[in-house]
This record gives C-alpha cells, structure tokens and sequence, in this order.
C-alpha cells in the first residue's frame, strides 16, 4: 500500500505541476505479499482504503468513468475542436518536458517491465526538486477510521500499544537472525514488563495470525486485540452497510490490508509504545546491515 500511495501521490503531483486535471481509476490491484491466500486481488476500490470524497476536495481530479463518457461525447467532433492527445510512452519524458505541451490530455501509458511501470519513476531525478506530493489529500477511509475511534473509544483512549512484526520477516534467518527469538512468547513478556507499567489497556497491533500467541501478556496487561472487534465489521455492522452501498450490495471482505490500516492506527493513538524494531529486537527494520542507513 505505501508503494502504491508513493507513485499515486507522484502522478497527482505531476497532474498539479502541468496545472492539469488528474484522472483517476478507483480500482485497485493488492501484493499477494500482503493478502491472505497469498495471490494479488485486482477489482478493489480505493474507497475501501481512502477517503474520496476528501481527495477530490483537495485537487483537481476526475473519476475515470466519468471522464471516459465525457471523452467520447468531445471525440465525435471533427476539424478543429477535436481533442487532441499526447500519449507519453514512458517514464523518462519529464514533467518538465510536458510542461508547455497544448494537448487536450496528456496520457502515460506505462508499458515496460518492472521497475519501469511505476509512476513514481516520474518523480525521481531533477523532476524530484519540482514534484511536490500532495499529501495532505490523503485521508484513511472514514469508514475504517470510524472502526478506530470505536476501539480506543472502548478502551477509554487510556491504553498502551505493542506493535510486533513476524510474519516472513520471523522467517528468514538471514535477513533478520535474531526476530523470531526476540518476539517469542516470554522474550515479549520479559521486554514489556520493563517498558508498560501492568494491569494497563494493552493493544496489540500485530501480523501474527496465531490468537493464543500473546497469551503469556494477559497475566501482566488486559490484553486487547484486533480481532476482539470483528462484530465492528460483521455482517450487521454500520461499516458493512457503508460498503456495500458502494458495491451494489454485494459483501466486501475485510482484507488483511484494512486489517493493517485499522492495527496501525489504533496503536498510533496509544499513550505509551512499544515498538518491534526499536524495543523488541536488535535486528534491523530493513535486514541485517541497514540499521544505519
């Protein structure tokens, strides 16, 4: 999701930097890095993840249906009136080259292989000094962030967060050699205790499927997890009606990315925290040698 956020970001950049019009696809492909049955899910809306309506009140874009309609009604005219389009067939022609181009549209086409068909490969080099990312156009979904409020609202807002990363990264001894053993069960307990005063609201934001896993913490902390709340986006919930009134009724998964955005910013919200990388193990975020970096 953070790639996908740094290239759209890059295109809405670029579309402000030529005083132009973004046109945007609402549908979304997930990294089978990142979902359940490990494959990618293409088909996803990104007003399952982000807030639209906010994005739209904060630059200037168009959905792409909408646009595509419009498109076709102004390509019927013939002679002088017809819309003219500059296809850009890579990344290597600059926002600066396109800068004085009179064309009607101007539309990128990202044809070559990795790493060449990401957007932000626009925004690197000199056009780094003259793309600004309009960051603050992008806001988390309201429904999940109404999700959010509801857990730390239940825990009072008086809670300490535990933010524990294992998943492959626990996996592979050669990029992170000490993860699994630092975040076993009673390595955990032993770090925490020292950190979080006991009998605290504790949540664990986690990508360890095993529930049971944090088990040893409930007799030091009311421990709290993600999936403690799963009637806040059950069948009956407000967050389900929401959704699917954007897909026509049909039932929209809670996937492991929602999952993520939901985890992450509860623990944001969190008085004390205590962090994987930064507490809990003596190896690097990125991989063994990167600490400094």
């Amino acid at each position: 999701m953070n790639q996908f956020i740094w290239s759209f970001l890059c295109g809405l950049g670029e579309a402000k930097y030529l005083n132009r019009t973004f046109v945007m696809d609402l549908n979304m492909c997930l990294s089978g890095a990142h979902t359940e049955d490990g494959k990618d899910v293409n088909g996803k809306d990104f007003r399952f993840y982000f807030d639209f309506e906010h994005l739209k009140e904060s630059v200037p874009l168009v959905e792409e249906g909408d646009f595509l309609k419009d498109w076709h009604r102004w390509d019927k005219k013939k002679g002088p009136g017809r819309m003219t389009v500059r296809k850009v067939p890579t990344y290597k022609v600059t926002p600066m080259q396109l800068k004085r181009d009179k064309s009607n549209i101007i539309w990128r086409q990202f044809d070559g292989k990795e790493p060449e068909n990401y957007w932000y490969r626009v925004c690197e080099g000199r056009a780094a000094k003259v793309i600004q990312r309009p960051w603050y156009a992008i806001w988390k979904s309201k429904r999940l962030m109404n999700i959010v409020t509801e857990i730390a609202g239940r825990m009072d807002w008086d809670y300490d967060g535990l933010h524990v990363i294992r998943g492959w990264k626990a996996q592979n001894k050669k990029m992170y050699p000490n993860l699994d053993a630092d975040t076993s069960p009673d390595a955990i307990v032993s770090k925490v205790t020292k950190l979080i005063k006991e009998w605290r609201n504790l949540y664990i934001a986690t990508n360890e499927p095993f529930y049971y896993y944090f088990d040893k913490l409930r007799s030091h902390y009311h421990v709290h997890l993600l999936d403690d709340y799963k009637e806040l986006w059950s069948n009956t919930s407000e967050w389900y009606n929401e959704t699917t009134a954007i897909t026509g009724g049909k039932p929209v998964p809670f996937d492991a990315y929602m999952k993520v955005i939901v985890d992450t910013e509860v623990f944001y919200r969190s008085k004390a925290k205590v962090e994987t990388f930064n507490n809990l193990t003596r190896d690097c975020k990125d991989g063994i040698n990167t600490c400094n970096l």
